[in-house]
Formats: C-alpha cells, structure tokens, sequence
C-alpha cells in the first residue's frame, strides 16, 4: 500500500537528470516483444534469401540419397551415417538465419535506447530476494500484463495456424501420395506463408509493446514535488554550489585579468585601494580596460606593472569612475575621455623624455 500510494505522490514528469541516471545505472525500457520480432524477421530473411539456396542443395543431395536408399545399410552405422548426413544439411540451411536472429536480438534493444555498457544490472541487490518483492514480481500487474500478452500471443498464432492450414487440409491430405521432393517444396512454402503472418502479427505487438514499455518506464521516474525541490537545490539552487561557481568565475576572471597586465599602457590607481589597467595604440577608438581590481588585487596589479615597467597614475576620482563603471575588455565611456588623454598624453610624454 505504502508503494501505491508513493506513486500516486509522484505527479511530476522525470527530469533530464534522473533519466539520465537511470541509463547510466541501466534501468532503461526493454521490449521482449521488440526483441523477439527484430530476431524473428531477421531469421524469416535470412532464411528466405540463404534457405532458397540451401534447400535445393538439400534436395538434390536427398534426391540422389532417396534413389540410391536401397544401398544404405540398415544397422546402427548406416542410421548413424543418415543422420549425420541429414543434420549436416540442415544446419547449412538454418545455421546463418539463426545467427542473424541472435545479432538482431541483441541490436533491439537500439529501438528504445541507445547503447550503453554498465554492470550496475548484475550487482546484487537486497529488494531482488525480498519475499515481497518476489511476491509483486510473480502476482503483480506487471506480471498479469506479461501473462495477457503471452495468452494473446498464443491464441492469435492459433487462430493463424489453422488459417492457414485449413483451405490446405486436402492438399495435406495427398501428401503421403506425394514424392517425398514434393513434400519438402510444399512443407517449404507452408512455412513461409505461417512465418509471413507470425512476423505481421508480431510487428504489431512489439509496436504496442515498445509504447507500453516507454510509457511505464517514464511512469516510474516520475518524481514527487519534494523530490524536484531537492534535485533543483543539489544542482542549481544550493547556495554552497553557486558560492563555488562564483568562487570559480572570480578566480578564471582574476587569472586572465592578471595575463592582460603586461599588455597595459598605464595603471591608474588612487593610493590604497583601486587599481585600474588601460591600453592604447594608435588607431584605437578609445583606451581599453584590461584588468581592474581593489585592496589585495590591486595591489597585485601594481606589483606585475612594475615588474614589466609599466606606468602607475596616482588618480583617485578617476580609477574609482573606471572601476565602478567599465568592465574587464570594454572601451572607456566618453565622459572620461578627457581625463583618460591627459595620463595618456602624460605618460606618453614620459617615454619620450626617457628615449
């Protein structure tokens, strides 16, 4: 009861996130009904294209066996020889269908997932020898949907079978007058006609299977909305992982601030506090922010800049405009423009002076 009413609670679809952790741990939709139709008609076409082949040979060799039969000797090495012969012959014929039923099998699965390898599936768990468990897996709905689909199943290829054989029940009849070559063509193209119908019958089944095992498995990743809530807090919503995002971000930002420093025509800093990094050559628009910092970070700045000889302007209103309204690779807005020009042209003049 207490399952039941679990699921009733679980109103919400299942996000990305969960259904991604439910691949990986290998809990994906699985059709055996796809299965068992993928290898089906693998087999059927296989067994049309190779069987042809094979079971001409195959008469041939028993045409030639059947007229020469009174050479066969009849003691336990002749029947031995027989059906050496006879097994030989057949497993030429359904040999490669069956392993084009195997491969198709396997690949099925491609249907309703794409590939994926984990051994999560194999590892013990606790819940598989549950008595109750147990119990649910054997009288559960899952079970008696299972158990319909195999009734149906069995009662439509019935009702197929005798279909197809019963307009053939006079044909049938005269078999045993028949040469026995006559038998194996008939018997052949009987089984064509019953695997054409089984392969239509159960192309629609794995049809409504597969949507019936999509439809239940996203039915149970549905989640509650307290299950939302936790997930959306340990992913994007928990304080502590956008704390480590920022932290992050600041640090990327600060390094590569850091490697712009050298590049920087003039520092302009007030004494204790900011410290802002511009660049300009000619033909620039306007002088560009590089690197801008406060307190340990501006310090940090002063410090690269004199190690590569760069200029340091002591202008207090002016680093404080800068850093407050230009960010990191922006153009300095134009109501700064004079100011900026005038520590240019000084700065300039400077390098002149030491030329």
């Amino acid at each position: 009861m207490s399952e039941d009413s679990d699921q009733e609670d679980k109103t919400e679809d299942a996000s990305e996130r969960k259904i991604e952790q439910a691949i990986e741990r290998g809990e994906v939709p699985k059709s055996m009904e796809a299965a068992t139709f993928f290898s089906l008609a693998a087999g059927t076409l296989a067994l049309m294209i190779t069987g042809t082949i094979g079971l001409s040979e195959f008469v041939g060799s028993m045409r030639g066996f059947l007229g020469n039969s009174h050479q066969v000797q009849v003691d336990s090495h002749g029947m031995m020889a027989v059906a050496q012969f006879s097994a030989e012959k057949i497993a030429m014929i359904v040999g490669v269908p069956f392993l084009f039923a195997i491969i198709a099998g396997i690949a099925s699965g491609l249907v309703m997932h794409r590939p994926l390898w984990t051994v999560e599936p194999m590892m013990p768990k606790l819940n598989r020898i549950s008595i109750m468990s147990g119990y649910k897996r054997i009288f559960g709905k899952e079970a008696f949907v299972q158990f319909a689909k195999s009734f149906v199943k069995f009662l439509i290829v019935a009702i197929l079978i005798v279909a197809v054989l019963w307009p053939e029940r006079a044909r049938l009849d005269q078999l045993v007058r028949l040469d026995p070559i006559k038998i194996l063509d008939v018997g052949w193209a009987l089984t064509l006609k019953l695997l054409g119908g089984v392969l239509a019958i159960f192309a629609f089944v794995a049809a409504i299977d597969v949507i019936y095992q999509r439809f239940t498995w996203m039915q149970r990743l549905k989640m509650t909305r307290e299950e939302m809530k936790k997930e959306f807090k340990e992913t994007e919503g928990s304080p502590e992982i956008k704390a480590r995002i920022r932290k992050l971000r600041a640090e990327m930002l600060r390094q590569r601030m850091m490697q712009q420093v050298p590049k920087a025509s003039v520092i302009i800093t007030n004494p204790t506090h900011y410290s802002v990094a511009l660049r300009y050559e000619a033909g620039m628009n306007a002088p560009i922010l590089l690197a801008k910092g406060v307190d340990s970070l501006a310090m940090r700045i002063r410090e690269v800049a004199g190690e590569h000889e760069i200029p340091i302007i002591e202008n207090v209103a002016l680093a404080r405009a800068l850093y407050a309204r230009v960010e990191i690779d922006q153009e300095i807005p134009e109501e700064h423009y004079k100011a900026v020009a005038e520590v240019i042209g000084y700065v300039m003049r400077l390098r002149r002076g030491r030329l």
